[in-house]
């Protein structure tokens, strides 16, 4: 089989909403901002989509991340900081390019659903690289488990067979709806199967996307339910080195997208799948220390996802290849989502400007601030 574009494979919506994406904000005019921060809630977040569409989003995101990721080498990256704790890990992602810089705060905290807590939380910051100074500051979990389904969508567009009929999901966390529902935007699939250990959570997923027009199908096990897959994500939470997938049940032809294993010492697949075939990670430096690949001794990969995105490698040429897309998550993705919903905040006027940093006339006069109205009073009285 002759090597196929992701031009030729994505839905039609999908290449069309390439242009024009960086209308607003994207030339080498630096916009003169206002020096009031942006605070974008989750309300917020909830509004966009609502007017946007969660389905148009994803499409738009999709082809921005392409975009961004074709640019790869113009940012300057480094692999997150992460602070690790028996229950959990703190996280800083930062990256920029010439005109912005991003960064999230992000925990991992597998036990915190007992508690009534988020597995995942974040906050993310966008500033201008100009002056420094940032722009805005906005919710980045409901941000976090989208472009994160949106980059497994992107690379599933590379890494799979074309025209995908089937794809299984082994975990019904806060993850699943959003990779189900970005591949079926994305890639036209229709036919869904799951699992989890924890019933309750395959409950909520097929309740959540019950108004969607999709064929959801419950699995008893895991065997069962990527039997025929075409595309096999696993994302499961516990911080352990776990053999969620074995490597007798993975078939030639199949793409795994491994999402679950995101920190040292948590794992998903077995290394023989590893072994037998070609892995594309976000970032080698990082996914090296927090990947699948911690268990292959050679650290052997095919391409970081930038290569295949940019056309310097090929994405899947031979139906019979097997492919493991690696992800941990980068910085990168986290950069696409905030200048994005940085656009939208803009173009829904939504947000809430509050003042973080001081104006005063005389940059050089921080002190004047504290100078009080009245002559006959001192700072301190």
């Amino acid at each position: 089989m002759a090597a196929h574009t992701v031009g030729a494979r994505m839905d039609s919506r999908l290449r069309g909403n390439d242009n024009g994406l960086y209308a607003q904000g994207w030339d080498d005019k630096q916009e003169v901002r206002p020096t009031v921060v942006k605070i974008i809630t989750v309300d917020d977040v909830k509004t966009i989509i609502q007017r946007k569409g969660l389905e148009q989003f994803f499409i738009e995101l999709i082809a921005r991340l392409r975009r961004d990721f074709s640019r790869w080498p113009e940012f300057k990256k480094t692999p997150r900081l992460a602070t690790h704790f028996p229950h959990g890990v703190i996280e800083l992602m930062p990256i920029c390019d010439e005109q912005y810089y991003a960064f999230k705060y992000v925990n991992g905290h597998p036990y915190n659903p007992q508690q009534k807590k988020l597995t995942v939380a974040a906050i993310g910051v966008l500033a201008e690289v100009a002056s420094g100074y940032p722009l805005l500051i906005s919710e980045m979990t409901l941000l976090t488990a989208i472009r994160t389904a949106a980059t497994s969508a992107l690379a599933s567009s590379y890494l799979a067979r074309p025209q995908p009929q089937s794809f299984a999901i082994i975990g019904a966390g806060s993850q699943a709806e959003f990779q189900i529902l970005a591949h079926h935007y994305a890639l036209g699939i229709q036919r869904f199967k799951y699992y989890d250990k924890d019933r309750s959570a395959m409950a909520k997923l097929a309740k959540n996307l019950d108004r969607y027009e999709l064929e959801l199908i419950a699995a008893s096990d895991i065997p069962s339910a990527i039997a025929g897959a075409e595309i096999i994500t696993t994302a499961t939470a516990d911080k352990v080195q776990a053999t969620i997938l074995k490597d007798a049940w993975i078939n030639a032809g199949v793409h795994i997208n491994a999402i679950g294993g995101d920190c040292p010492g948590k794992t998903e697949l077995d290394p023989r799948i590893l072994s037998r075939g070609k892995i594309v990670v976000e970032n080698l430096e990082q996914t090296q220390h927090e990947g699948e690949i911690q268990n292959l001794p050679s650290g052997k990969i095919y391409a970081e996802l930038w290569e295949i995105v940019s056309g310097q490698k090929p994405g899947r040429q031979t139906p019979e290849e097997l492919f493991i897309f690696d992800s941990v998550g980068f910085a990168l993705e986290d950069y696409t989502i905030l200048r994005y919903l940085d656009d939208l905040t803009t173009e829904y006027s939504l947000g809430h400007p509050i003042h973080l940093i001081p104006q005063i006339d005389n940059p050089k006069n921080l002190f004047h601030l504290l100078v009080p109205s009245s002559p006959n009073s001192l700072p301190g009285d």
